[in-house]
């Protein structure tokens, strides 16, 4: 279960396929060895490196530079908001109930879906804006991030087992 949350953290820290960029398996390392102003810092560089490589994959224009600065920013919020709900559930974790981790479980998880949806929102106009060639560019681009949440390449759940 531990383990499956480490792997949820890094996945939701970083909002989803949108802003993913390390992998998870290096979590639990980092939990254990960096201060977490250390993570933060980690996070965000991490934020601030999948921004800047969409920015250059996309090919966003000049023209486009407005509402890619909305979707950069709702990006960079999400990965705040994540950071700062999993710092909250790090620091209770020794001492929380079985009925308060659930509890923060599904903060988690809406806080990810509220974020989610901003990001969409934020994205919608963007991708409008795109040329066909920046379409298929993002399209291609968002699937290849599938396979670092324990998906495959089609989209299909890792046949291997989450260790606990």
């Amino acid at each position: 279960m531990k383990r499956t949350i480490v792997i949820l953290a890094c996945a939701l820290a970083t909002s989803g396929a949108f802003a993913q960029a390390s992998a998870p398996e290096a979590a639990p390392d980092m939990a254990a060895s960096a201060p977490a102003g250390a993570h933060a810092n980690k996070r965000e560089a991490r934020v601030e490196e999948r921004i800047a490589y969409l920015h250059s994959q996309l090919k966003i224009t000049a023209a486009q530079e407005p509402q890619w600065k909305t979707f950069a920013d709702v990006m960079r919020s999400n990965g705040q908001n994540m950071g700062r709900l999993f710092r909250q559930r790090t620091q209770a974790e020794h001492t929380q109930s079985a009925l308060d981790n659930m509890k923060q479980y599904a903060e988690l998880a809406q806080a990810h879906a509220d974020d989610m949806k901003q990001l969409v929102d934020a994205f919608d106009p963007l991708y409008n804006s795109f040329s066909p060639e920046q379409k298929k560019l993002a399209d291609t681009t968002f699937r290849q991030s599938e396979p670092r949440h324990g998906r495959g390449a089609h989209g299909a759940k890792s046949a291997a087992p989450a260790q606990q």
